[in-house]
């Protein structure tokens, strides 16, 4: 055998080499990142203007939520920028950051803008998406991230 014999050998590890990350990259891209959490991402992003405005008429509203977690759920007040609590109607809904796996919930209302929440859910991380219904038709969308263990 030559001196030089090797070289082409030199080749054929380096194409291996190549394919083994490339395999690699496409298994991790392939059970990574679920794809966008936002149905019609990219129509919602050409109509920024709205969402911005949007935004602007729920903070013109002055409500509050605040989430307090305990052993067995959540608890959820809302007051208004006074600091009294908001006669309103609580939807809830548990949402896995990546996996899109929903989960309705029933909010029990324990006073005026008072709700309590039990969470039967799988341990991990979870996006509590509250709407707030009042009776002159303000409504409030509020997002909170729960991590359950």
């Amino acid at each position: 055998m030559q001196k030089s014999a090797w070289i082409p050998w030199v080749f054929v590890g380096g194409m291996a080499l190549v394919v083994a990350v490339n395999g690699v990259l496409v298994t991790a891209a392939l059970n990574g990142f679920a794809g966008p959490l936002v149905p019609r991402a990219y129509e919602r992003g050409r109509q920024y203007s709205t969402v911005l405005e949007e935004a602007a008429r729920q903070d013109a509203l002055g409500w509050v939520v605040d989430v307090r977690r305990d052993a067995q759920g959540v608890e959820v007040m809302a007051r208004d920028r006074d600091g009294r609590a908001v006669p309103a109607a609580l939807t809830a809904r548990l949402q896995r950051p990546l996996t899109r796996s929903m989960m309705a919930l029933e909010p029990e209302a324990t006073g005026t803008g008072r709700w309590r929440i039990t969470l039967d859910a799988a341990p991990g991380q979870w996006d509590l998406e509250l709407l707030l219904r009042g009776g002159a038709g303000q409504v409030l969308e509020a997002q909170h991230r729960l991590v359950l263990p």
